[in-house]
């Protein structure tokens, strides 16, 4: 998992609280300098308390850490947030950090990569970068509040958008639910 510099890291932290109550599942992490920057800013949590979520962290400048090579066994990549300046990393094969690098491995080796992108309005460069990603199979998923299940806080928010991004990867949490599932409850 990648955390960059757009608002949104609570749904990161989420994601790592699910994955470290799952023994089928190893998260490795890296944060973006930019991210460390907005966890400062958004966040009750600090960097360290973070990293201490996930089983593995990598520092954003070794460029050869293992998850850049295509020879690491991985399901795939969630980058939450992601920014703009990510996306148009990824779009243009510009790896000069590690998060970028481990993006860029999940396309050539053809391993899922979602993207939790946040940002609003879009331009028509993020548009554009978005649309090249999704056209070689790259899963583009905004950060995007539901309704259809009812939530009354915003940490019911936060847990769907993690829920529905790890349900790609088969992960079942407690916070997802499903179309029409909140009426029947």
């Amino acid at each position: 998992m990648g955390i960059t510099g757009a608002s949104g890291i609570e749904v990161a932290i989420e994601i790592l609280q699910i994955l470290k109550d799952n023994d089928e599942f190893e998260s490795h992490l890296v944060i973006s300098d930019s991210a460390k920057e907005t966890i400062r800013h958004e966040c009750n949590y600090d960097e360290e308390q973070i990293q201490s979520l996930a089983d593995v962290t990598y520092d954003v400048h070794h460029i050869g850490g293992a998850i850049a090579s295509g020879t690491f066994p991985c399901e795939g990549m969630i980058v939450v947030p992601c920014s703009m300046k990510t996306v148009a990393g990824i779009a243009c094969g510009y790896s000069d950090n590690l998060l970028l690098r481990a993006a860029d491995v999940m396309i050539k080796e053809r391993k899922k990569l979602v993207l939790m992108v946040r940002e609003s309005p879009l331009s028509p460069i993020h548009l554009e970068n978005l649309t090249k990603l999704a056209k070689i199979g790259v899963d583009i998923m905004p950060l995007v509040m539901t309704f259809y299940h009812r939530p009354q806080t915003i940490e019911d928010m936060i847990s769907q958008m993690a829920a529905r991004v790890l349900h790609q990867f088969g992960v079942v949490s407690s916070g997802f639910f499903r179309w029409g599932e909140a009426e029947q409850s």
